[in-house]
């Protein structure tokens, strides 16, 4: 009876598994996909080219995209690296001289409100 059992088992199994490939594409289909995969660049290998890079299209002109690229580095709006970034917006004057500046330091450094290093922040009030 678990022989008979078995066999049955099986072959359901295997007529199910047949039946679900009945309707796929061959062999030479899949190939042929997966070399127009590979063409338009949709086919990716290894965890790094994941997701893949989708072309995009600009209307711009390659002297378009040069012209705003210097605008950018004239308005200080270009950055290189992950140091500089954000970029940082134009300094505007506060109205403070230098020795103003100064005279700040050294009454927060005599009040107690100026710290050095991470240890020392946020600043104790004495």
């Amino acid at each position: 009876m678990k022989t008979l059992a078995t066999a049955l088992m099986l072959s359901v199994t295997l007529v199910g598994a047949s039946a679900a490939y009945a309707d796929g594409m061959t062999r030479d289909q899949v190939n042929a996909e997966l070399q127009q995969a590979k063409a338009t660049g949709e086919y990716t290998f290894g965890e790094l080219d994941y997701p893949p890079a989708i072309q995009q299209r600009s209307e711009k002109s390659v002297d378009q995209v040069q012209a705003e690229l210097q605008q950018a580095k004239a308005d200080g709006q270009y950055t290189f690296g992950e140091l500089a970034y954000p970029p940082k917006p134009f300094a505007t004057t506060t109205g403070k001289s230098r020795d103003d500046v100064r005279a700040e330091l050294a009454q927060a450094k005599a009040s107690g409100n100026y710290t050095f290093g991470e240890l020392d922040y946020p600043p104790k009030a004495r």
